[in-house]
């Protein structure tokens, strides 16, 4: 059993987790079957949002601010600064980054207890001196602030030297 999902498991079913299935007790074997069931359900992807990408020179808006935050970040060079964060973000809990051109990132960021996923672009719009950052979720009607928060995190990663 997976070291994750073995520590949400009540402490007094950890030690039957780690038997085989054989030696645990008749009565405990449902319900550890259902417990592990359950946990695996609960991870929540959603589908892949149809509005992802560059269009018309610019990310997708929000369709709505309680489950998607976007910013335009001012820089000096939109894409050395798209490309200092791609180690801020491979570094980040639970997050893979599934697309990196030197103008365009899209990651994916999983929630640790739900396993819900938002996805994150960035794109360096060096027209106008933009770093173009949109974060949302796929499922739900509100994120509690979660995507504005990763944002604000990556825009305070930005190196010094990538801002006027």
């Amino acid at each position: 059993m997976p070291t994750a999902l073995l520590t949400l498991l009540p402490l007094a079913l950890q030690p039957l987790a780690l038997q085989p299935l054989a030696l645990q007790p008749l009565a405990l074997q449902p319900l550890k079957t259902l417990l592990i069931t359950g946990f695996a359900l609960l991870h929540l992807v959603g589908p892949v949002p149809a509005e992802l990408g560059v269009h018309d020179g610019s990310l997708s808006p929000c369709p709505s601010p309680a489950h998607c935050a976007r910013s335009d970040w001012r820089v000096q060079a939109p894409e050395a600064a798209l490309q200092a964060l791609v180690p801020v973000l491979e570094a980040m809990p639970r997050t893979q980054v599934l697309e990196a051109s030197s103008t365009y990132l899209h990651a994916t960021n999983s929630s640790a207890l739900f396993g819900f996923v938002d996805d994150l672009e960035l794109y360096a719009d060096s027209a106008r001196g933009v770093l173009q950052a949109r974060s949302v979720s796929r499922l739900g009607d509100s994120d509690l602030g979660v995507n504005a928060r990763r944002l604000a995190a990556l825009q305070a990663a930005l190196p010094a030297h990538t801002t006027p």
